[in-house]
């Protein structure tokens, strides 16, 4: 049997549509975000989420130093946003990307979208390493729920609206 490819894997992984997150944290490590969309539950007991990010992301190596992270579930309204973070847009610099959008904290600090459809404020669990990238397992502190907010989905490689419920 052969291996699958890097180049199968990406497009098969374009067929499996997700919710478009951006990742924040603040701390001693400093003030970072970006766009992710591997964020999925573990658990609910206790309250646990996983979060994959790039191993070569300053937002990585940020999330271990200030053990803190914030996924900010995205209204179908943010895809600007989404593209901001994801340092599509030129908004290279940290401090640059939080120039837009309104943030604010809950209880770790980490910036937290005003408007987000979402919000899971959450101190970093454990983590582990595979291949290029970093597995975070994130235990809620607290979560925010917008109602009836239509939710940004990545799926073949663009942006969709969930409706709101």
């Amino acid at each position: 049997m052969m291996p699958v490819s890097s180049e199968s894997f990406r497009a098969a992984m374009a067929r499996l549509g997700a919710a478009v997150n951006i990742v924040t944290t603040d701390g001693p490590g400093g003030r970072y975000g970006c766009t992710a969309s591997a964020v999925c539950g573990v658990t609910d007991s206790p309250p646990t989420l996983l979060v994959c990010l790039n191993r070569s992301s300053e937002s990585n190596a940020a999330i271990k130093r200030n053990g803190l992270l914030c996924v900010n579930v995205l209204a179908h309204h943010h895809d600007r946003l989404s593209s901001i973070f994801a340092g599509l847009l030129g908004h290279e610099g940290p401090a640059q990307r939080f120039e837009h959008g309104a943030w604010e904290h809950l209880s770790t600090g980490a910036p937290v979208l005003a408007d987000a459809a979402v919000v899971f404020d959450c101190r970093l669990g454990q983590s582990t390493e595979v291949g290029t990238h970093t597995v975070f397992f994130a235990a809620i502190e607290q979560i925010r729920i917008t109602p009836n907010a239509a939710v940004l989905i990545w799926f073949d490689r663009s942006y969709h609206r969930l409706p709101a419920p």
